[in-house]
């Protein structure tokens, strides 16, 4: 775990890591702003305002200063970025998981054989500015699962639904968990989480797939195990979410 504590000597440093599954790094932050980038395998990072799944190809974005923890499903390849937070006065400001466009994953690969202290007016110059000016672009993806923290009612309800993903969870279920009516429910979530009901469980069962299906276990039992009736619903939603259909994200995520 670099920049913990140390200021960043250069506006970016890239580094290269695999993660076995299993593997944690406990709750941390860093002075500088970080990506997690992952070529295969899936990462779970957690923070005090939710959770982020980071599937193979996409990027996790994190400000200066945040704490995290990390957990590894499957064998996870990461090219990470640790960027000063200064570097660009637009950079984001809060945690999230973005699409790694091919351009910038050639650039992070590009800037891993860049020395920390590098020369001026040169092409590893040109290499950071061109990731910087990259990051400014990226768009943000719905993988993001918040967490209630100021209403211990709903943070138990969303614990119980979360353990039995497999349950045909509805509104009138939640209400009648809380003692409330099915609108106030529906107010509580967007008050506290952002979200409907009904995204905010749709994000709880393809953050538990995509873990399921890293871990070996087949579409037909995943798409059960998250509540889908049929694999066909799962998957038209796995790919409107993810963008390949649950066979190809396995075959990527093993590679």
């Amino acid at each position: 775990m670099y920049f913990q504590f140390e200021s960043m000597p250069g506006g970016l440093k890239a580094l290269a890591h695999c993660y076995f599954h299993g593997d944690t790094e406990p709750p941390h932050s860093h002075t500088t702003a970080q990506l997690l980038h992952t070529l295969h395998g899936l990462l779970r990072i957690e923070t005090e305002k939710g959770s982020w799944i980071v599937p193979p190809g996409r990027g996790l974005w994190i400000p200066a200063g945040m704490t995290h923890s990390l957990r590894a499903n499957g064998t996870v390849q990461v090219k990470t970025l640790f960027i000063d937070p200064l570097a660009r006065a637009d950079l984001p400001n809060e945690c999230q998981v973005l699409e790694v466009t091919p351009l910038l994953r050639e650039l992070i690969l590009a800037a891993i054989n860049i020395p920390q202290q590098y020369p001026k007016g040169g092409k590893e110059e040109r290499i950071v500015e061109l990731i910087l000016d990259e990051l400014r672009e990226i768009s943000a993806l719905d993988f993001y699962v918040p967490v209630p923290h100021e209403d211990s009612g709903l943070k138990v309800i969303c614990e119980k639904i979360s353990s039995r993903l497999e349950h045909p969870w509805s509104l009138t279920d939640a209400a009648k968990m809380l003692g409330i009516s099915e609108r106030s429910v529906s107010r509580k979530y967007h008050l506290h989480l952002g979200l409907s009901f009904g995204e905010w469980l749709r994000r709880q069962r393809l953050s538990r797939s995509l873990e399921l299906l890293s871990s070996g276990l087949n579409v037909m039992d995943t798409s059960l195990a998250v509540g889908y009736d049929s694999p066909g619903a799962f998957s038209t939603m796995f790919k409107s979410r993810v963008g390949l259909s649950p066979t190809d994200y396995v075959l990527l995520s093993r590679d």
